[in-house]
């Protein structure tokens, strides 16, 4: 039997606070909360639900995902498009397409909440984006598709309130929906706002309009300052300042200042850094906890060291020069340490702004999917390594030393690298010191090590096979990251 979509909408406070902070979410906010619907939202909602009981009564059963997805599907046929695209009649059309995303997440939110038809869920999903895929590419006026279709932001109502506005480019990005992001109209949609040739209204960001000199061949027509607003030249600065960002960077580690005094390269590098510092605190201060990434992390954790790096050196500086023990050298050799510890982080730096290309785009992709899966791992090693870290202490205790011996936790290192060393522990309370360590030696380095390979085997065959659609979704959420910044 159909699930009550009330089910859905009823619960306690908490799961309800949830959907709605799930349905809020976007990559990035700019104030974009002052944008009205395209639509009603309460009109939407019905289109929304009108597509959910559509949806249900096409797919009933729990079928292969190779059926919905095939050109010539049984399952979801001509009529089956038909119908979905009248479910807006004539006055709401245009957000049938976002409606189904919408669908898309109401049955992956099923499928969580319901375990027991989570295949179901998952394959009314799949039907989602690909009625939503079949619509995009069958229609045939292309400005309507675009200005009206894509572009347009629309809003539901969860709870009895009213969801940020969002288009459909925003929503398949947030959504990671690559079958949506694969159709033709989308990715026209796409390379038409990272070149600028379509850009927001200056009086009202929640439209879209035709860039009026897109023809023009004429090169100081193109040459406003209104047009750094374009993805297309936000990503050419942006490339531009990271590669003078790590020349300086590069003219200033290779020159040290024995005296310990800044010169003319420093200066400006700290500047720099100083700028990037306030602008991850200004975007994180607007945008809130969504903004922060993996590369936010990156970038955090490399300013955190040349701010360190900065303080040692002002430290140095207030030292006479004539001090005993020559504390002002030490503290400027210090300094010069942490500078230099920071390079390879100044040159993975660039795989940030380079992604925009094919193949470091795929890798990228790939290594941020890695990066997620060995956070299993590392859960798993965590508390291995607690474990056995505490029966190591309690063997040292008993053997009437206060102190951790620093060998033990180089050795427990040593061992997660797969380069363990079983000498010192011959006389660390035999025979149980040498036993607990062969036994923290073979699982850390026969099963755990061995499981973070078979996940990262995984990831990797999952996102070669769909590299192209995720390189696509890559560039989607880059173009849309420049977008909203400037709304």
């Amino acid at each position: 039997m159909p699930i009550e979509w009330s089910k859905l909408w009823n619960g306690d406070a908490e799961r309800t606070r949830h959907r709605w902070a799930e349905e809020a979410r976007r990559l990035l906010h700019a104030h974009s909360s002052d944008v009205p619907s395209a639509l009603d939202p309460k009109s939407v909602t019905k289109v929304a639900l009108r597509l959910h009981y559509q949806i249900e009564q096409v797919i009933p059963i729990e079928l292969e995902e190779s059926k919905i997805t095939k050109s010539n599907s049984p399952v979801i046929t001509a009529s089956v498009i038909e119908t979905a695209k009248k479910a807006g009649g004539e006055d709401c059309k245009a957000c049938v397409v976002y409606a189904l995303l919408v669908c898309k997440r109401w049955f992956k939110k099923q499928s969580q909440l319901e375990l027991w038809d989570s295949d179901l869920h998952d394959v009314r999903a799949v039907a989602c984006e690909i009625i939503a895929k079949r619509i995009i590419e069958g229609e045939e006026d292309q400005d309507y598709l675009l200005q009206h279709v894509l572009l347009k932001r629309f809003s539901i109502f969860i709870n009895g309130e009213e969801t940020e506005p969002a288009n459909v480019i925003e929503r398949a990005v947030d959504m990671h929906a690559l079958i949506v992001i694969g159709s033709s109209g989308y990715q026209k949609a796409v390379k038409y706002l990272y070149h600028g040739w379509i850009v927001q209204d200056d009086e009202d960001t929640g439209i879209f309009v035709d860039y009026e000199e897109r023809a023009s061949t004429d090169y100081w027509t193109h040459f406003d300052p209104d047009r750094m607003r374009t993805p297309l030249y936000q990503n050419s600065a942006q490339i531009a300042i990271s590669i003078i960002y790590l020349a300086l960077y590069t003219a200033a580690v290779n020159t040290v200042n024995e005296d310990g005094d800044l010169d003319v390269v420093e200066g400006v590098l700290y500047l720099m850094t100083a700028g990037f510092v306030f602008d991850e605190l200004t975007k994180f201060w607007k945008v809130g906890r969504y903004y922060f990434g993996f590369w936010n992390a990156f970038n955090s954790c490399l300013y955190l060291l040349l701010t360190a790096s900065f303080a040692v050196r002002m430290v140095a500086l207030s030292k006479s020069p004539n001090s005993k023990d020559d504390e002002r050298r030490e503290l400027n050799k210090l300094s010069y340490h942490i500078f230099a510890f920071s390079a390879p982080m100044f040159w993975l730096r660039l795989l940030l702004y380079l992604d925009g290309f094919r193949f470091f785009g795929a890798m990228l992709v790939v290594l941020k999917v890695m990066m997620r899966e060995s956070l299993i791992f590392f859960a798993l090693l965590l508390i291995v390594c607690i474990g056995f870290l505490q029966a190591f202490i309690g063997l040292n205790q008993a053997e009437g030393n206060d102190s951790i011996s620093t060998f033990v936790v180089q050795s427990m290192i040593n061992a997660v690298l797969t380069s363990p060393e079983f000498d010192g522990f011959d006389d660390y309370a035999h025979p149980f010191g040498l036993i607990l360590y062969y036994i923290f030696s073979f699982i850390v380095m026969t099963i755990l090590l061995n499981i973070l390979i078979a996940l990262y085997n995984s990831a990797y065959e999952d996102i070669t096979e769909n590299a192209i659609d995720e390189y696509m979704c890559l560039f989607a959420q880059k173009t849309m990251r420049f977008v909203r910044g400037t709304g």
